[in-house]
């Protein structure tokens, strides 16, 4: 199955905001004096326009969970009496609460209290729970005489533990949409990708790579709905775009979703949210997939730097003892680059510091080291290759004496407390991250792409050429972007010749070995007639060049995919292509962030030209860019519009969106088989109907 282009620094900001909104992460910056500095972790950027609930009321949520399905219903109800009373004045929550008290007092063998809670507790709330509730009422009292292992028992489904975690999710259901305690966007984000993406793949009949992950963390059983008050069914009737849109979307029933609507008094968003949260992940499972893709992406601290940080105390001695394999000193003056000043920085692994940035260099040991400024030597029995752990060192010291000194802003994991974490962990095959050069691997794919996304490009190249002279061979196309970006900033600092003597010995070789690069060579070398001055060197979209060169970098390597990383590409793609059958909008997109994901963005030159339309202030292109926008906001923007259905086929403008959404309705099928059917009656949704009722 192909796979989308994902925006991984769209992806970082969710997960950010997940790790901290679930108190997964804590800040290294207390520990910074005794551990490495390692490069910074990718910025979050604006939060989620869902906000997160705050995480007291979403622990609050989980330990009401964690009592009923332990069957402890008492010190449940002790905690909603505590932190959410407001929920036990709905008798019919209550009555269940205390017929499943009554269930679990019989399970312990205490029949004197069992029988005291029938009379103080379940009998008063049958009263008037619910219609039906005395009659429930009665039928629990068989409890007292049948066994609870005779399967063959009139009160069989009483007795059985499955009835916990039914009270359980219903309780779950209640409290997130009362305590406004919705999990966090990225959750909710990979439930309804997944969703989608396990249904495509059966309506298609066709097979996932990450099948076997994506049954893993998302499991088949969901959370009850909760059921709108009687006061609730007045509510005037909602537009069918909005049923058919929630129905579809999260695999409901037409009366599901009406009940869903009534319950969220008519907003389909938090309908919609409501419904995403009663789809159950497995929280070890995702927490795990989380942990691999944060470390893998820099956002917190590999295991290695969170357990075996030097500290100041050791640094002399490892660092002496470095010395012995390796020269004292590590010469950064080695080579010219073509667009940045000579290397004249000194790096001492004698233990002395002499400067008051630290960094690791792992060869025997962990060291701490500082930048000086004298020439020194370097170890000249190292070869050239990804393998070799001290030219990794040399290498990843060099790059680091790039870029400015910063603190760690790294996370340390800290993972669940022992009482969220309910559930196994599951164990995933882990790096050897106890080993120096595995831990070399990532940081010197990490500042690479720091690298990059800085925009120097020409280091970058330099580094991974004396690293592996081979890897460029192998990636051309890379290689053509990263001169790319060298030839722009020369051109942006006025330097002509030097970006033409790029282009001779880089990108146009490069093109004339690959056809498709062409076009992009001859839209660089225009700009080379755009006016001095008018050329950005910055704010050029290199995180996504940034991004690649990362996995590239890494799978040379050795360094494994996250397998987070291939889910979202996965679900990205099987989004894009459901969408493409149901040949209409995805309502949820942007509430989501989908969208947002699926903005990659590598076409430097393209970025040029609209920064050149910006600043030259035209009247079209002003008017073009106001109408876009207008008319994205009124897509995106209606709660009920037909326009958020948008037609994206000639095959389907021939019928009216009503007749859609009428098939839809009455034979509960998708968008897209509603639009087949149509083509096959010529658009009359009454005929479509007859026939197959008639």
């Amino acid at each position: 199955m192909d796979s989308t282009p994902v925006n991984w620094e769209a992806l970082d900001a969710l997960i950010i905001d997940f790790v901290s909104s679930e108190n997964l992460v804590e800040d290294a910056a207390a520990a910074a004096n005794s551990s490495p500095s390692p490069l910074s972790s990718p910025s979050s950027s604006s939060s989620p326009s869902i906000s997160s609930s705050s995480y007291h009321s979403r622990l609050i949520i989980r330990r009401i969970r964690n009592s009923i399905e332990s069957g402890d219903i008492e010190t449940a109800i002790d905690i909603l009496r505590s932190h959410a009373p407001f929920v036990l004045d709905d008798h019919r929550i209550l009555f269940r609460l205390q017929k499943q008290k009554f269930i679990e007092l019989l399970r312990k063998g205490t029949h004197e209290a069992a029988i005291g809670c029938l009379r103080t507790c379940v009998a008063p709330c049958a009263l008037d729970a619910y219609p039906e509730a005395y009659e429930e009422f009665k039928h629990v009292l068989l409890a007292l005489i049948y066994d609870k292992n005779d399967q063959t028992s009139p009160v069989a489904h009483e007795w059985a533990e499955k009835r916990r975690y039914e009270m359980a999710g219903l309780m779950s259901s209640v409290l997130r949409a009362s305590l406004q305690a919705y999990d966090p966007l990225f959750s909710m984000t990979l439930r309804y990708l997944i969703s989608i993406h396990k249904g495509f793949c059966f309506h298609q009949g066709i097979s996932s790579a990450v099948s076997d992950l994506t049954h893993r963390l998302l499991l088949e059983e969901r959370d009850a709905p909760a059921t709108p008050l009687e006061s609730m069914y007045e509510i005037p009737p909602f537009d069918e775009v909005d049923i058919q849109a929630l129905a579809h979307a999260v695999e409901l029933t037409r009366q599901g979703a009406v009940d869903s609507m009534k319950f969220a008094k008519g907003d389909l968003f938090q309908a919609f949210q409501n419904e995403l949260c009663r789809m159950r992940l497995d929280v070890s499972v995702l927490d795990e997939l989380v942990k691999e893709y944060c470390i893998y992406r820099g956002i917190v601290d590999s295991e290695r730097q969170m357990i075996k940080g030097p500290t100041k105390r050791n640094q002399s001695e490892v660092g002496r003892s470095l010395s012995r394999d390796c020269s004292l000193e590590i010469d950064l003056n080695t080579s010219q680059h073509s667009d940045s000043e000579n290397y004249s920085n000194k790096i001492m692994l004698d233990g002395s510091f002499t400067n008051d940035t630290e960094m690791s260099c792992e060869q025997g040991g962990d060291v701490g080291t500082h930048y000086g400024s004298e020439p020194t030597s370097v170890c000249e029995d190292c070869s050239t290759s990804w393998s070799n752990q001290c030219e990794n060192t040399r290498a990843l010291l060099r790059i680091r004496s790039h870029m400015n000194s910063e603190g760690n802003k790294r996370k340390r994991w800290c993972g669940r407390t022992a009482e969220m974490d309910c559930l196994p962990r599951l164990s995933f095959a882990k790096s050897e991250s106890g080993t120096n050069p595995v831990e070399d691997k990532y940081e010197i794919a990490l500042a690479l792409k720091e690298l990059v996304s800085r925009g120097m490009a020409a280091e970058a190249v330099y580094e991974i050429s004396t690293m592996d002279p081979n890897f460029f061979t192998q990636n051309p196309g890379l290689l053509f972007h990263l001169k790319q970006v060298e030839f722009l900033k020369l051109v942006s600092a006025g330097d002509h010749n030097g970006a033409l003597k790029v282009a001779c010995s880089h990108l146009g070789p490069i093109a004339a070995n690959d056809q498709s690069l062409l076009k992009t060579l001859k839209e660089t070398l225009l700009v080379l007639l755009q006016p001095d001055g008018t050329t950005p060197g910055k704010d050029l979209p290199l995180n996504d060049l940034a991004n690649m060169l990362q996995v590239s970098v890494g799978n040379r390597l050795g360094i494994e995919e996250p397998k987070l990383m291939k889910i979202i590409k996965a679900t990205l793609h099987t989004h894009t292509e459901w969408f493409k059958l149901q040949m209409c909008k995805d309502r949820f997109n942007n509430l989501l962030k989908i969208d947002s994901l699926k903005e990659v963005n590598t076409d430097l030159i393209g970025a040029i030209k609209s920064r050149s339309k910006k600043d030259s202030n035209t009247n079209l292109s002003s008017q073009v860019t106001t109408t876009s926008s207008s008319t994205m906001t009124s897509e995106d923007g209606g709660s009920s519009s037909l326009m958020m259905m948008t037609q994206t086929s000639p095959r389907e403008a021939l019928w009216e969106e009503s007749a859609i959404l009428k098939v839809m309705e009455f034979l509960a099928m998708p968008r897209s088989d509603a639009i087949q059917l149509l083509s096959q009656y010529n658009g009359d949704a009454e005929a479509v109907i007859q026939q197959l009722f008639g």
